[in-house]
Parts: structure tokens; C-alpha cells; sequence
């Protein structure tokens, strides 16, 4: 078990908050956004500076699960005296104790995919492909694999969706890398069979820049029991 994992359950956590979550996609080689946890409005600047302007400010904590419903979500920042508005209006909406503010980069991107993951009771871990973002509910364009499963079996699960073709040259875009989006579904579907704690994992939106770079910019893993 993953010590993420192990330190998350012996708090009675219900899930990993996203800061912890996309330390654990890093471990198993899975992109994700670059970001700084903060304690203080004093270091969430600092940290901005860093990250270069625009950046996106979170609530984070592990019983936080719907962010943006709970308003702890500001995207776009663009400048400190902004920053520290919406550090202050998301400290002041979220009445649960934190574990810190999440200052994260502004990845951009027009493409959008989800990948899942559940355990079905019957079959195990089962990873899922799909349409990212706002219309990951509309369209439900989606492809299943049961792990584990191999390179050759996430490509075809690529193949299945019936958006496929935004993963090739889409409107002057790079094509997606999709050896990396291989690598990703096939280490969801490895890092719930070496961490029997996990119930679900939820990556949304993976975004394809314009580069065709992959790039986690949310991600919840829920935890069992």
C-alpha cells in the first residue's frame, strides 16, 4: 500500500485530497498540473510568482470533494492583488477545516478527457476513457477496460470512442500523444491492483494542449470502507 494511502486511511479520510491525489498519479508516471500547497496568503503569492501568472486557486482537503459546487475554485488569476481576493473569498466559503490552498498553473487546452476508475464487484478495477470536462455527462462517449491490460488494449480503447478523431490533428492542434495516454490508463489500472484501498479514481479534465502534451488538472481518488 502506498504510504498516501496508508497516512489518508489511519485519518479516517474518506478520499486523498487533490494535492495528495496527483502525488499519486506522479508516482505511477501519470502528468499532472504543477502546483504549490500554501498555508498563508503570504505564501500563496510567493508561490504564484513562482508558477508565472495566470494561476488557478482550490480549496484543498481530503472531505472536499465537489469544489467548484462548494465555490472553492478561482481560475484565471492574473495578478496578486486577485489572487489574494480569492484567497481570501474561498477561505471565507469553505467552513470546513483545510489542508491548505492549492496554487496551481493554468493549463490551457481545448480538448478535454476524462479516465476513471471503479470496482465493480464482480470484475475488479475497471478503467475508464472518456469525453473530459462539461460534456463528460452529455455525450457519455466512453470505453471500458477491465485490468490489467496492456499498451495494445489502451490503444483500441482510444479507437472506441466515438470522438477519437480530437485526438488526432484537431483544428491546427497536435495530435494527442497517445503513447502517454496508454501509459496513463494502463497505471490507473496498476495503481488500483497495488492499492486494494482504493474504490475510485477520478481524473477530469485530462487536457491535450495545443502541443498534444497530457496534463492532469483535477483528480479525486476515493478510498474504501
Amino acid at each position: 500500500m502506498h504510504p498516501l494511502i496508508r497516512s489518508a486511511l489511519g485519518k479516517g479520510d474518506p478520499a486523498l485530497s487533490e494535492y495528495n491525489s496527483k502525488l499519486l498519479l506522479r508516482a505511477y508516471g501519470i502528468p499532472a498540473t504543477r502546483e504549490t500547497l500554501v498555508q498563508s496568503p503570504g505564501e500563496a503569492a510567493a508561490a504564484a510568482e513562482a508558477l508565472g501568472y495566470p494561476v488557478v486557486v482550490k480549496a484543498c482537503s481530503p472531505r472536499l470533494m465537489h469544489k467548484s459546487e462548494a465555490g472553492a475554485v478561482a481560475v484565471g488569476i492574473q495578478n496578486e492583488a486577485d489572487l489574494l481576493k480569492a484567497y481570501d473569498r474561498i477561505s471565507a466559503a469553505v467552513a470546513q477545516p483545510l489542508e491548505g490552498m492549492l496554487i496551481q498553473e493554468m493549463v490551457r487546452g481545448s480538448r478535454e478527457l476524462v479516465v476513471g476508475l471503479t470496482r465493480d464487484a464482480q470484475f475488479g478495477p475497471c478503467v475508464m476513457l472518456g469525453l473530459g470536462g462539461v460534456l463528460t455527462e452529455v455525450l457519455n462517449d466512453t470505453a471500458f477496460r477491465v485490468a490489467p491490460f496492456d499498451t495494445v488494449e489502451a490503444l483500441d480503447m482510444m479507437g472506441e470512442l466515438r470522438s477519437h478523431a480530437i485526438l488526432d490533428n484537431f483544428r491546427g492542434q497536435a495530435p494527442a500523444d497517445r503513447n502517454l495516454l496508454a501509459e496513463t490508463l494502463t497505471a490507473v489500472g496498476r495503481m488500483a491492483l497495488e492499492n486494494e484501498a482504493i474504490a475510485e479514481i477520478d481524473i477530469n479534465p485530462l487536457i491535450i494542449d495545443a502541443q498534444g502534451r497530457l496534463t492532469a488538472v483535477d483528480a479525486l481518488i476515493v478510498l474504501r470502507g
